[in-house]
């Protein structure tokens, strides 16, 4: 688990893996909050790294881990209890003989928005969360590192993780500024440029696509906001690297 200012939820979330785990790593970006403190309650290695990129945060975590297999958590997720059944099934699989050896697995994610389940407009998805330590590959990134298998074979969980990213208004987008921020330097860094119709037309796009396309409509209209706040995240991102561009021109 990589943290910042996690204070919020990370005692439920490590709670949620109690007797599934053997040792937790956490490595934190010098939270300000009560994160370490609660942290420390639950015995975790705790390890002090000043890091933007989340992808280099997690690698230099994975180092510390002793154990071959790895179950990554963010502070806002927590295991539900059906998940943490299957895991515990799987493993004693994988631990005793098998014909079919996995070295990683995907589980699914249950969002929340302001407390209420997210099913539908991108909010349905899977990750690679549990893995051999020695065959996961880590992409670099400063919004959302990505896992993938660098070798072996990959099998799929149905119990899922509980995500509590968007907790409140303020919370939702206080976490859209910040992400936008980070993607326009990163794509900054990358080279990409600004225009009129990133600025202006990929917002009000990604709102359509997220709750007509991807019929996030069926979860309600109570979903509106967070759809809204995507688009202003699209807006700043553009806008941001606008600035960005006229800095270094």
């Amino acid at each position: 688990m990589i943290t910042k200012n996690g204070q919020e939820l990370i005692e439920k979330s490590l709670t949620s893996v109690i007797g599934l785990v053997d040792e937790i790593v956490i490595v934190d970006n010098y939270s300000s909050d009560r994160t370490v403190t609660i942290a420390k309650k639950f015995g975790a290695k705790i390890y002090f790294y000043k890091e933007e990129d989340l992808g280099k945060q997690r690698r230099f975590g994975l180092g510390k881990v002793s154990n071959d297999w790895v179950l990554v958590l963010d502070a806002d997720e927590i295991v539900s209890k059906e998940l943490k059944k299957e895991i515990k099934k799987v493993m004693s699989y994988e631990l005793g003989v098998r014909r079919e050896k996995i070295d990683g697995y995907y589980i699914p994610f249950q969002n929340h928005f302001l407390g209420r389940r997210l099913r539908y407009g991108g909010e349905d998805y899977k990750m690679l969360r549990l893995f051999k330590k020695d065959r996961a590959k880590i992409h670099p990134s400063t919004v959302h590192e990505k896992f993938e298998l660098k070798q072996g074979r990959a099998g799929y969980l149905k119990k899922k993780i509980y995500h509590y990213s968007y907790r409140s208004l303020w919370q939702m987008f206080r976490k859209f500024s910040d992400y936008a921020i980070r993607e326009a330097k990163q794509k900054s860094k990358n080279g990409e440029k600004s225009s009129f119709k990133k600025i202006f037309l990929y917002p009000p796009h990604l709102f359509w696509a997220r709750f007509i396309k991807d019929k996030g409509y069926k979860d309600g209209l109570f979903r509106i906001p967070l759809d809204l706040g995507f688009a202003y995240m699209e807006f700043l991102t553009y806008s941001t690297l606008r600035v960005y561009e006229a800095k270094f021109i």
